[in-house]
């Protein structure tokens, strides 16, 4: 496995601290408001990373957090006239119910802020000790200057890094890089006891303080979104490795932005879409499989007509599925040996999974390179049943590749339902406003109606379906629908 080291600037063959062993922390939300569909990517990307890390066999930890205490949440709380608590109880729950429809898996260990107040005063008094760390006026700040790697992650001069901080003026300061590890709280706002008196976490230190106690002070990757990788990791890395003295991380994995316009998608701009917003007009598993189809460290531009052509391949790979139901279904020749194009489809299937797939996923997670593998393979396989086989290891041979399919689908969390369960959801984002119950007596009425050769009504009844988004399918032994995607 090769994986992409923003620390070091090019791809590195992926060798854990521990053998067999994957330890990872993301960075998660501030919990003050809607996650937009930013947040989603993020989630997404290391979500799969934990899957195939799983499915090559390593013992994955997977940590991501919850900023549960910050200005932002301080702010909100003031707005809406509620504890600051429980602004971040109800953008955590909502958080959970964003992701678990987006199919985004649990954390092996997802801590928060204000649980890690001891450790992190721990840490802030070694770095005072240490002479990284100053406190003035009750805050607590980092000496930028005290350590000499800084800016090794993200590769800045001094002019570029203050630029990039968008620092405010502080007197307090020695450096105007200098970032607070500890901020004494002001009137009226929430505070912890320490040993410069009632204050609160700063930021970057939260990171810290979680990621060591829970996979010690040296682990495999860290990530997060590119917005974080100056200041956020920056400091991150200055912080840990002078509490330590050990190297912090030892791959740092940042996902690209979402653009608008080809311009970054940020709540600040004011040009983002909350993952609420986007799921009630796009089924969940199309909003994933557009995340994964661009490379995680591709900027990927958000637009509905790429939502739908998203919809449109995850129809394709579902109306497959029926096809191999179908077939399925019908009796075999009585033949024992593959048909010649079965030979053919089963040289291919046989390097499907062994090779294509996994080259891509091993190269530094290429997801997008995974799933257009996937669906070469739902090419072929629809070629293959274009030349109707018929024999009993045709059969088998087809069952095979719909269970690649799967395992592969399985890692990238896409394609684990059945095509009914999958028009079923789109007629609910679409709006059809019919019942599955409501189509099949429809398509009674019209096979009725064909029976009795009555074809100006069976053709009233099929573009009035159509009128609703249902399309049918004639076959020899029925009718088939779908909804029309687009």
């Amino acid at each position: 496995m090769k994986i992409y080291n923003t620390l070091t600037g090019k791809k590195e063959e992926f060798i854990p601290f521990s053998k067999n062993e994957v330890r990872i922390y993301a960075c998660g939300v501030t919990v003050y408001d809607y996650c937009h569909i930013g947040h989603a990517r993020s989630a997404i990307v290391f979500d799969v990373m934990r899957k195939y890390f799983h499915y090559k066999g390593f013992h994955v930890t997977y940590v991501r957090n919850f900023t549960d205490i910050d200005d932002k949440i301080i702010n909100r709380a003031q707005k809406e006239g509620i504890p600051w608590d429980a602004v971040a109880r109800k953008y955590t729950d909502e958080y959970y119910t964003d992701m678990d429809r987006l199919g985004v898996g649990r954390a092996d260990v997802e801590p928060k802020a204000t649980e890690h107040i001891g450790e992190i005063i721990a840490i802030v008094q070694k770095l005072i000790e240490k002479g990284f760390a100053y406190e003035a006026d009750g805050s607590v700040y980092y000496s930028v200057d005290a350590f000499p790697a800084y800016g090794k992650l993200s590769k800045r001069d001094t002019d570029e890094m203050i630029a990039g901080a968008r620092i405010e003026v502080d007197e307090r300061k020695r450096n105007p890089l200098d970032f607070a590890l500890w901020k004494k709280s002001k009137e009226g706002e929430p505070f912890w006891e320490s040993p410069w008196g009632e204050g609160r976490p700063g930021w970057h230190i939260e990171c810290t303080a979680m990621s060591m106690k829970h996979l010690g002070e040296s682990f495999d990757i860290h990530g997060g979104g590119a917005d974080l990788l100056f200041p956020h990791h920056e400091n991150e890395i200055a912080q840990s490795e002078a509490a330590s003295g050990k190297p912090f991380v030892k791959y740092w994995v940042h996902n690209g932005f979402i653009t608008i316009d080809k311009e970054k998608m940020s709540k600040s701009l004011g040009n983002f879409f909350t993952i609420r917003e986007v799921l009630d007009r796009f089924d969940p598993e199309v909003v994933r499989f557009f995340l994964l189809s661009t490379h995680y460290r591709s900027p990927i531009e958000f637009s509905d007509l790429l939502l739908q052509e998203a919809e449109a391949s995850i129809d394709k790979y579902y109306t497959t599925i029926m096809r191999i139901q179908d077939f399925v279904e019908k009796k075999t020749d009585g033949k024992e040996a593959l048909s010649k194009a079965g030979e053919l489809f089963s040289a291919l299937l046989s390097s499907f999974f062994i090779g294509n797939f996994q080259e891509a996923m091993d190269d530094d997670f290429n997801t997008a390179l995974a799933i257009g593998h996937i669906f070469e393979l739902v090419r072929e396989l629809n070629r293959f049943l274009d030349s109707k086989p018929s024999s009993l290891k045709d059969r088998q041979l087809v069952l095979a590749a719909q269970e690649r399919l799967a395992e592969a689908g399985e890692i990238l969390h896409l394609f684990g339902r059945t095509p009914l369960e999958w028009y079923a959801s789109l007629m609910k984002v679409k709006s059809i406003g019919l019942s599955e119950t409501e189509i099949h007596q429809k398509i009674k009425e019209r096979q009725d109606a064909r029976l009795g050769k009555d074809w100006q009504l069976a053709d009233t009844i099929r573009r009035e379906l159509e009128e609703k988004g249902i399309i049918l399918e004639d076959k020899k032994d029925g009718t088939a629908w779908k909804v029309r995607v687009g």
